[in-house]
């Protein structure tokens, strides 16, 4: 399986995460921001809920676009690190990770019901009047789910690439999307590339598409940020979905 290899690559950001951790439906979560009006449901990729580039990328939305960020963890406690995907460091010793096993403790069927209640928290129990969502990796199918037609769960989404993302589920959206798309995608793939920018235009619905020409899967949270192509390209994906969330969400 491809994810296992693309999902691993990337830096650490150096950063203290401003947020506090709390509780949305069931589920931990990092929060940040203030505003009582516009929320985003950040949906993580296999690092998971307490990664610092997660957590600080969750900041910057929260303060550029002006919304109060929820990033829950989805992976019930299960935290992944570099060393356990790859055997090094202190698991050098422990079994090979498993990502069949992990996806299948983690599948969209497990899932997808903790997602839609954090969702439906944040408008019906918080009293949020906008709520977008934004997936990486992982959390790229669920943002299509959350935003399919008839759902009014959220108000707009966004993805970096995403993965598990299938057609139906693109062919199912009814607001307002935005894909970010690097260049080389094991996982979206040039063919679900090619199917999203046939099928959006067809649905009646505001679609941002951005293209990351010679980045890679991972680049918008685990991107170089000493290296100088790989930097441009994350901040231009963080300043995408900023100005998406100022437009839909406020």
């Amino acid at each position: 399986m491809s994810l296992s290899t693309c999902c691993v690559t990337g830096f650490r950001w150096d950063g203290t995460p401003k947020g506090q951790e709390a509780t949305l439906a069931n589920n931990k979560a990092y929060v940040t921001g203030s505003n009582k009006d516009a929320a985003v449901l950040m949906v993580h990729d296999i690092f998971g809920w307490s990664l610092t580039n997660a957590r600080l990328l969750a900041d910057h939305y929260a303060e550029e676009a002006d919304v109060t960020v929820y990033l829950p963890d989805f992976f019930a406690g299960e935290v992944v690190t570099p060393d356990r995907l790859f055997g090094t460091g202190e698991h050098a010793k422990s079994e090979p990770f498993n990502i069949m096993e992990f996806l299948g403790r983690h599948s969209k069927d497990i899932r997808q019901p903790e997602i839609f209640a954090c969702a439906t928290a944040l408008k019906k129990d918080l009293g949020f009047k906008k709520v977008g969502t934004i997936g990486f990796c992982y959390g790229g199918w669920a943002v299509f789910r959350l935003g399919a037609k008839g759902n009014d769960l959220v108000d707009c989404i966004s993805t970096a690439h995403p993965s598990l993302l299938e057609k139906a589920e693109i062919d199912a959206v009814g607001v307002p999307v935005q894909l970010l798309a690097p260049e080389e995608d094991p996982t979206f793939t040039p063919e679900l590339k090619e199917y999203s920018l046939k099928v959006l235009p067809t649905l009646n619905i505001d679609y941002d598409y951005q293209y990351f020409a010679g980045l890679v899967h991972g680049f918008a949270t685990r991107g170089d940020t000493s290296n100088p192509t790989q930097k441009k390209g994350l901040e231009r994906a963080k300043n995408a979905a900023v100005s998406w969330f100022r437009e839909y969400l406020h």
